[in-house]
């Protein structure tokens, strides 16, 4: 970045945060409803950017009964309050129903307190229920004031001053049941909870040869149920939106049982909470078990999840979600015109807009209703493309049918790992396979990479033998960082030999190299003209052409773990500074989004160039921050960086400044970064996207069906990924120009954006002037009509 490039971005800042200006303004943060992980997080967020600003913030405790009591239950926050809460599950400001706010004469009494603090902003977090409270609120609030006027509690200064209320929501549910957005805050890490369970359900039901039947959340919602039971391969599950067809029971049976011919040990059963049949009946987990135990005679037992589900500490996604949302939540407020409607501010694929609340509303009431009136397919169609297409693979990879059934397209696809492992390989291996062969196509193994392909360690895959490898770490198949370049005529004689007509490549950024050089050879090797697909697979998350990589998440919250604990193991201690090494290369993904879940100081990244007078200046603001209450410093290091300014210097510099004030310890975390088991996201992540690229490969051989023609063209050699709300299919020569090559990243990285919430929530005034411009430019508003890809 040149100096007049930073001089105009310096000056587009300093206009920006003159025009949202939050001086003189009072902000109300509350959660009402069900308590969900990462409300704290976006406590944390609206507190500390409202700060930011120069608005004062105020707690209003035990939701809207707090509002409606008044008194010692709202109260200002400050910087400080909010320290140390990001890792804390629930919510600190704590939720209660309240009858009260439900009539007017306690919608009246919440309008007096709100006044008498000055408070005419409104953040609410939490469901359907208490967002449609906050909106009848900000509706009613200009007839509130005048009767309280009338009856002598308001002067007329004091209602000409507080004329209107403006409301911003959060959507903060375990359950996902939410219209209009992807994901709600909660929903991921009560999927952690989950899935943590099966895992360790998994281990004993083998051992027994048990059937599992898991009781999830989810009354009116089947998504905890549906992601769960597609991240773990359960052999059944039951839903409120998708009720069984008539017969069940016996289909159920005879699908349980041919598992279990398929030498199968355990069999997993998934029913939210809320399961119905066709006739709107409860489906309750002790029916399923007597039905398993009475028909079958297999030793079954019932698990109900219940609370745990809300429990716990907050994944990586929602405190980066709950931060992000919190954030643009006092944006919208300070944005806001007594015109401006009260919006829900929510995550549509990977960015965050904002949509009119009561549509929303509206449009979850009308699942209901759907189901209600036994319209099934619409409520499933209502829930969005997301809930639709889980459904869908769900349905896809879970139930197999009869060989005779399957038309054969007399094709052979194989799929192999190149790169360093990452989780979820094998979640996206299991989805290829079966659905491939779902589609059709025989589908073949290579194992240890290209230079297990050079040497033709290839083999047949079939249905049963990628049973239970989604929740599997690092790579069954094998996985090398050889290029293929060296190999490539002998990659060629192994793909005549065994006839493969598609290849679906799952890594990083070597996958991609390879994938460079085999299109770059199809011209001399006519074998390398078929269709090529790549999903990427790296921790490091620096394959162009996506904004994630499978594997990146469970980074994530392996780094956001082992900094929870870190800081946890110097409580009690005197002041401490943690100094943390993160991996992925060249790219500062990891470090940058680590130090967001985190709530990290400072984040050195290759992508932000440092100098000696930046760490100066870290060191300084610790220094000033440990005069506070707070007594613990977290500085994260992405590997390469800096040449210069490694992990070593940086703990040196830091604890030779830090004399006589805070000590410092280091930490560099290694490969722990690339293994245990991947998280649900990166599970379902890399299920459905693999099912997309081989839906891909079976579309493309389908065109050419008969034709006997080579692929040639660009769009038939392909990375699939995600850009911002769709999932795309971008051709490698098209990514060429995107790449920096030296560094092995994209030349735009989208988390760049998010680089000034983490100085912004670290107290540092100056981010903004280094920032990206884009997080405080309005968001338009989305149609329902356009439902996020992912």
């Amino acid at each position: 970045m040149d100096d007049d490039d930073l001089a105009n971005r310096k000056v587009f800042f300093r206009k920006c945060l003159e025009h949202l200006s939050g001086a003189g303004k009072a902000i109300g943060v509350l959660t009402s409803g069900g308590d969900a992980q990462g409300m704290n997080a976006a406590v944390r967020a609206v507190v500390r950017m409202g700060i930011y600003v120069g608005a004062k913030v105020y707690f209003i405790y035990e939701g809207y009964q707090g509002m409606v009591d008044g008194g010692k239950n709202i109260v200002e926050a400050n910087w400080e309050s909010v320290s140390s809460i990001l890792q804390v599950g629930g919510t600190i400001i704590g939720s209660a129903r309240c009858k009260a706010f439900r009539t007017r004469e306690g919608r009246l009494k919440a309008a007096h307190n709100l006044v008498q603090r000055g408070i005419t902003n409104l953040c609410v977090i939490g469901g359907d229920g208490s967002l449609t409270g906050a909106n009848i609120f900000r509706k009613e609030w200009s007839g509130l004031l005048e009767e309280l006027a009338q009856n002598g509690e308001l002067n007329e200064e004091q209602v000409e001053q507080h004329a209107h209320l403006n409301v911003v929501g959060m959507v903060g549910s375990i359950d996902n049941d939410f219209c209009g957005t992807d994901m709600t805050i909660g929903t991921d890490s009560a999927l952690h909870r989950i899935i943590e369970v099966v895992d360790a359900i998994m281990t004993t039901a083998q051992s027994h040869q048990r059937t599992f039947v898991l009781e999830v959340m989810g009354r009116h919602c089947g998504y905890l149920a549906l992601v769960s039971a597609l991240a773990c391969g359960a052999d059944w599950v039951f839903l409120p939106e998708s009720p069984p067809e008539e017969g069940w029971q016996e289909n159920m049976c005879i699908k349980l049982s041919e598992n279990r011919a398929r030498k199968k040990r355990l069999n997993i059963i998934i029913v939210a909470e809320g399961a119905i049949d066709t006739q709107n009946k409860p489906i309750t987990s002790e029916q399923i078990k007597e039905l398993v135990v009475k028909q079958l005679g297999y030793d079954t037992r019932v698990t109900i999840l219940g609370h745990v589900q809300r429990g716990g500490t907050p994944s990586a996604f929602d405190r980066i979600l709950a931060s992000r949302m919190g954030v643009e939540a006092v944006v919208a407020l300070l944005q806001a015109t007594p015109e401006t409607p009260a919006c829900v501010v929510s995550l549509s694929g990977n960015q965050a807009v904002r949509l009119p609340l009561v549509e929303c509303v509206q449009m979850t009431q009308e699942v209901q209703k759907a189901m209600d009136e036994r319209r099934f397919k619409d409520a499933v169609q209502l829930r969005g493309r997301s809930f639709e297409s889980n459904l869908n693979t769900y349905k896809r990879l879970a139930i197999k049918l009869p060989d005779d059934q399957i038309v054969k397209s007399n094709c052979n696809v194989a799929v192999i790992n190149v790169g360093a492992p990452a989780a979820g390989m094998n979640a996206a291996v299991r989805s290829a396979v079966r659905v491939g062969i779902a589609d059709g196509h025989k589908m073949l193994a290579i194992y240890d990479g290209f230079e297990g392909f050079a040497k033709g360690q290839i083999k047949e895959i079939g249905w049963g033998d990628v049973g239970g490898w989604t929740g599997q770490g690092g790579s069954i198949l094998g996985t090398k960082r050889t290029l293929p370049g060296k190999s490539l005529e002998d990659i060629a004689t192994q793909m005549r030999k065994h006839s493969i007509n598609a290849l679906l490549i799952i890594g990083g950024f070597e996958a991609y190299l390879g994938l460079l050089e085999l299109s770059a050879a199809r011209e001399k090797y006519e074998e390398l003209c078929v269709p090529m697909v790549m999903v990427p697979a790296t921790v490091s998350n620096n394959v162009p052409g996506s904004d994630f990589s499978i594997g990146a998440d469970t980074a994530l919250n392996t780094i956001t773990d082992t900094c929870d604990r870190i800081k946890q193991s110097a409580s009690g201690t005197k002041r401490r500074v943690f100094i943390i090494e993160t991996m992925g290369g060249y790219c500062g993904y990891l470090a940058n989004m680590g130090g967001l879940a985190a709530g990290a100081d400072a984040a050195y990244i290759f992508e932000e160039p440092f100098d000696i007078r930046d760490l100066q200046s870290n060191v300084e603001h610790l220094t000033e921050k440990m005069k506070t209450t707070i007594q613990r410093g977290l500085v994260l290091r992405n590997e390469s960086c800096s040449e210069n300014y490694t992990t070593d210097f940086i703990y040196q510099l830091y604890s030779e400044e830090g004399k006589g004030v805070f000590d410092c310890r280091k930490n560099v975390l290694g490969h722990m970064q690339q293994g245990g088991a991947p998280s649900p996201f990166d599970r379902n992540f890399g299920t459905k996207i693999s099912a997309r690229a081989m839906q891909w490969i079976s579309t493309k051989l389908k065109e050419a069906s008969g034709k006997g023609r080579r692929f040639m063209s660009d769009d038939s050699i392909c990375v699939l990924g995600i850009s911002k709300r769709n999932l795309l299919f971008r051709p490698v020569a098209q990514l060429r120009k995107e790449t920096d090559f030296e560094h092995r990243i994209p030349k735009e990285q989208w988390w760049l954006k998010l680089r000034p919430l983490m100085k912004i929530l670290a107290k540092y005034e100056a981010s903004y002037e280094v920032s990206d411009s884009h997080q405080l430019e309005p968001v338009h508003h989305r149609g329902h009509e356009e439902p996020a890809a992912i």
